[in-house]
């Protein structure tokens, strides 16, 4: 997002929020929330301005939002049923503003709360022309960028395990063919991670899921192979896992067996959202010049092991 776009989006933003204001400014400051090369996410007052990325298919983010508009218990809801704008090509949805998650308390998590919105949405008969959620085609986008970042620099010593790792998971899950029949269908989230809760009003209604950008029909263990991963990895305490586990199978969720063993349905997802997060890593380390950082590192030994078991 160039600095020249900013300002109007920042109109754009300022008079959603405010549409009953007259030609006086109001005075609010607009702060960034987010800003990446694939999106950037700014708010004004209650109000939320979520640019998506460049070649976003517009018919497939309608539905989406179509999807989120029809589950409040699930979704924060979108303040209009279609793209708001476009600014540089690029369509703008507008949100009201949600409490996130505190990264600088841990013990809080709402892990739990996730699990049960998880369940809720798997649990949900998807539209007819729902469109595929997009898990896999972000982790074979991760490994895309890798390559190119790779490509352009020194042997890194990381780079071969990872590799591996992913050469070694079917295809259904490098986003290279569907998945095979036996796996259930279901809506799913696509890319859920704490930072995708919300609290709704604000500062402690229910938590809500946001971030329809991955929304559609798919495996639905794929929304639980990120905190997966990271009990697997020693990232998640296990506590936590079996709270979160607990809860999404309390709630009727369709990902796992109601007892037993999860990891079989778990191990294939788990696995690619493992390689999905030490390619994305392994892409910022290499690109800035730096070496992993401990957590960083204990994806690239996870990846190792997958190959050696």
């Amino acid at each position: 997002m160039t600095a020249d776009v900013l300002p109007r989006l920042t109109a754009e933003l300022a008079a959603a929020a405010h549409p009953d204001a007259d030609a006086v400014p109001c005075g609010c400051a607009t702060t960034t929330l987010a800003h990446r090369p694939d999106t950037t996410v700014l708010r004004h007052a209650g109000t939320v301005a979520k640019v998506h990325a460049s070649g976003t298919d517009p018919t497939a983010l309608a539905l989406r939002l179509a999807t989120a508009a029809r589950l409040p218990d699930v979704f924060l809801p979108p303040l209009a049923p279609a793209p708001a704008a476009s600014v540089a090509g690029r369509p703008v949805t507008l949100w009201p503003y949600g409490a996130p998650v505190d990264p600088d308390a841990p013990d809080t998590a709402p892990w739990e709360a996730a699990a049960t919105l998880l369940a809720r949405l798997h649990r949900t008969s998807p539209a007819p022309a729902a469109p595929p959620m997009r898990g896999p085609a972000k982790a074979a986008h991760a490994m895309a960028r890798l390559r190119e970042v790779l490509a352009g620099a020194a042997p890194h010593p990381a780079a071969p395990p990872l590799l591996r790792a992913w050469s070694a998971l079917p295809a259904w899950a490098r986003a290279e063919a569907p998945a095979p029949d036996h796996h259930p269908r279901t809506l799913c989230h696509g890319d859920l991670h704490l930072g995708q809760l919300v609290r709704h009003p604000v500062p402690d209604g229910p938590w809500r899921l946001i971030d329809v950008d991955d929304l559609g029909v798919g495996v639905p263990a794929w929304d639980l192979a990120r905190p997966a991963s990271w009990y697997a990895c020693g990232l998640l305490p296990p506590d936590a896992w079996t709270r979160f586990l607990a809860a999404y199978r309390a709630a009727g969720g369709p990902a796992v067996p109601e007892d037993g063993d999860p990891w079989p349905a778990l191990d294939v997802p788990a696995r690619a959202l493992t390689v999905q997060t030490g390619a994305r890593y392994l892409a910022k380390a290499a690109t800035a010049g730096r070496p992993l950082d401990e957590v960083e590192q204990s994806l690239i030994d996870a990846c190792a092991r997958m190959t050696r078991a």
